[in-house]
């Protein structure tokens, strides 16, 4: 019997290489994505199994009722993963309202319905941003919440409705709170596909600050897959840090991709750091680590490769570099997004 899966947010960056990395896992699985379709979602990410007779997209708002239970009823999923979210935090100063209506609005409409009509788990699709910046050590599943922006603050509070419903209705769920994510057909809005990019096109890259922000990174393929095995392996009601032991300085990581680029330090533009610009992120993931996960892929190679993605997949990222939302930005703020990470 083949398994059902209810992807939300799945024409994304994350959510779409989960729903690849399912039909290449997993030959009878059933995948209904449903997808708000805002700026950063892609048709054009999942394009090679769009005829798959075991693939069904509906463009709908995770915060609209009626249609998120028409879904439920039409396919009635063994599984939900919920990836949808607004997740920049640039758009979230400039723009509160949306991630408070997709990332704790949405979550709480999922968790009503799942209530209601059941699944087996519901995997909720977090961030390390809601722990906030930390100088030393790491931060455990047990640490507490400290959200810095509008957006780690609305993932924040659709984290703490996911546990109330399991707390207060025993509700089949599960957290993970990922580091960094990088790889192809990641949105031009952040960090390194933004670097790449721009170099690709002869253009400078903006850092923030003195460049020392730190962040951990992992491998979007290693994420799918870390999140594959705790649908299946982990407790419910408990939170997963999906991590790596990877941490690199901002500044560091752009000298690798200016190297693998093959373009020099004049590319680096300095520009003023964002407000509340976190320092650091790090995540302890020795929970993920007993529960038999291990990254498979090593940062170097990973980064060389999605250099490489970006480079032969130029008609992927000309198109959406040159989209209206630089001018719709423009004409509501009076200037254009920093888009940075």
């Amino acid at each position: 019997m083949s398994e059902r899966f209810l992807v939300t947010g799945g024409l994304g960056f994350m959510g779409s290489d989960f729903i690849r990395y399912l039909f290449e896992t997993y030959p009878a699985v059933k995948v209904f994505n449903i997808d708000k379709m805002t700026y950063a979602a892609n048709p054009a990410n999942l394009a090679a199994i769009a005829k798959n007779s075991r693939y069904h997209f509906a463009k709908i708002d995770i915060a609209d009722r009626a249609k998120v239970e028409e879904v439920w009823h039409q396919f009635k999923p063994d599984y939900i993963v919920n990836f949808a979210a607004e997740t920049h935090v640039d758009r979230s100063i400039l723009d509160p309202q949306a991630f408070v209506r997709t990332d704790i609005l949405g979550t709480k409409t999922l968790l009503d319905v799942l209530r209601l009509h059941g699944a087996k788990r519901f995997i909720q699709i977090s961030t390390d941003e809601v722990y906030g910046s930390i100088r030393k050590g790491q931060f455990s599943e047990v640490s507490p919440i400290n959200p810095s922006s509008p957006y780690s603050a609305s993932k924040a509070g659709g984290d703490l409705l996911v546990s109330a419903y399991y707390k207060t209705y025993e509700m089949p769920v599960i957290i993970t709170r990922s580091c960094n994510n990088f790889g192809p057909y990641q949105y031009p809005e952040k960090v390194i596909p933004l670097f790449i990019t721009n170099l690709l096109d002869g253009k400078k890259v903006p850092l923030y600050g003195d460049g020392r922000n730190v962040r951990t990174w992992i491998y979007v393929r290693d994420h799918s897959r870390a999140v594959d095995h705790v649908l299946r392996n982990g407790k419910l009601g408990e939170i997963y840090n999906i991590s790596t032991s990877i941490e690199v300085d901002n500044r560091s990581l752009t000298k690798q991709l200016l190297a693998l680029v093959g373009s020099n330090k004049d590319m680096i533009q300095y520009v003023a750091a964002r407000p509340a610009h976190d320092f650091r992120y790090s995540l302890s993931w020795g929970k993920l680590k007993k529960l038999g996960w291990q990254p498979a892929y090593r940062f170097d190679n990973a980064l060389a490769q999605t250099v490489s993605w970006y480079k032969n997949n130029r008609d992927w990222w000309r198109p959406i570099k040159a989209g209206d939302y630089l001018s719709y930005y423009q004409k509501q703020y009076g200037r254009r997004p920093v888009l940075n990470a």
